[in-house]
């Protein structure tokens, strides 16, 4: 676990998928084709607070969808890379625009079409509930799966390796 801290210590920025990370993976289209997510609120707060702590959060996902351009803004993250079926690319831009090294970068991912930058960044985690082979390319595996509180670990996971995470849950209790 010393190892995974010492990852985490380093982080950044932080890049999450969609479908199976921030959502359970179920998709919900309705009548008229209106495509419909699950968020966790939890997760979405943990976001904001790691953001607060100057680390950067990002998004790469392979669907487009109006739903995940209005959480994200509704959570202050601007950028959000959508129909992205290939990820890598996405991430080689992300990655000269914020001057970040491969080493300051987590990934999280579900499937295996996250593994070309999972095996990249210097923090690559999975959650709980990802394809097998996800898991096997991963630094760490989050005790909760996607779209159930697993983004929130990850942003404490990082918090707490950085020494930010007393003090940001303090603030609610003084």
């Amino acid at each position: 676990m010393q190892d995974i801290q010492d990852k985490a210590a380093a982080i950044r920025l932080v890049i999450f998928d969609v479908d199976g990370v921030l959502t359970d993976g179920s998709l919900y289209i309705g009548d008229d084709g209106q495509e419909y997510k699950a968020f966790n609120s939890k997760d979405g707060h943990g976001m904001v607070m790691l953001q607060h702590t100057g680390v950067e959060i990002a998004i790469i996902t392979g669907r487009t969808s109006e739903v995940v351009r209005i959480r994200m803004a509704s959570l202050g993250i601007e950028r959000v890379y959508q129909g992205k079926k290939e990820k890598l690319p996405a991430y080689e831009e992300l990655k000269k625009e914020s001057g970040f090294e491969d080493s300051q970068i987590a990934y999280v991912g579900d499937d295996v079409v996250d593994l070309p930058v999972m095996t990249k960044v210097g923090l690559a985690i999975a959650v709980q509930d990802a394809h097998y082979l996800t898991k096997q390319h991963a630094h760490w595996v989050t005790p909760s799966g996607g779209g159930r509180g697993a983004a929130r670990e990850v942003c404490e996971l990082l918090m707490d390796a950085q020494g930010t995470l007393e003090s940001s849950l303090q603030h609610y209790v003084d």
